[in-house]
């Protein structure tokens, strides 16, 4: 098990997984180490096998009808900072991850994004396909619907230098 603290570390340092994840694999490394139950380890290797192993909601992003609004309400109270700040949208950064705002007519949940590291738009649109659903592609980012429809995304983890 130490062998797999020190990959994980040095994944960490190099900048290829997050500290959330880190500290997911070494919390889960910890049940392990106490006794993990028959129904917990069988939980786990689905998770191996999934669609798309998220390690982390990426972002939330909402439909709201007045912009500027809720831009100064998020950050009046969650203490949100403006990544990018336009007529009709805005996104703001909270820790790792971010809350987009589109104007909309009605407001409402526009999607969730889910982080998958290993995530390439050809790839996703792949295994979204492989799994039985139908993918929507806009440039590089991939969208696809679960049972009641609403709007799924997967990303790789958020760069911010990229923002700037």
């Amino acid at each position: 098990m130490v062998h797999e603290f020190d990959q994980w570390l040095r994944a960490f340092e190099d900048g290829k997984i997050g500290r959330r994840e880190l500290l997911a694999k070494m919390l889960l490394a910890a049940g392990v180490a106490v006794g993990m139950t028959p129904s917990t380890a069988v939980a786990e290797e689905e998770t191996k096998n999934s669609t798309f192993p998220a390690n982390g909601l990426n972002h939330l992003a909402l439909n709201v009808t007045d912009v500027e609004r809720s831009r100064d309400w998020y950050r009046k109270h969650l203490g949100l900072e403006v990544l990018r700040d336009g007529t009709r949208n805005c996104f703001l950064k909270s820790g790792d991850d971010f809350l987009a705002l589109f104007k909309h007519k009605e407001p409402g949940m526009n999607h969730f994004c889910f982080t998958w590291p290993e995530k390439t738009a050809d790839e996703a649109v792949r295994r979204i396909k492989a799994a039985g659903m139908k993918p929507r592609r806009v440039e590089n980012r991939v969208y696809f619907p679960d049972p009641d429809g609403l709007t799924v995304q997967v990303a790789a983890e958020n760069d911010w230098d990229d923002w700037r």
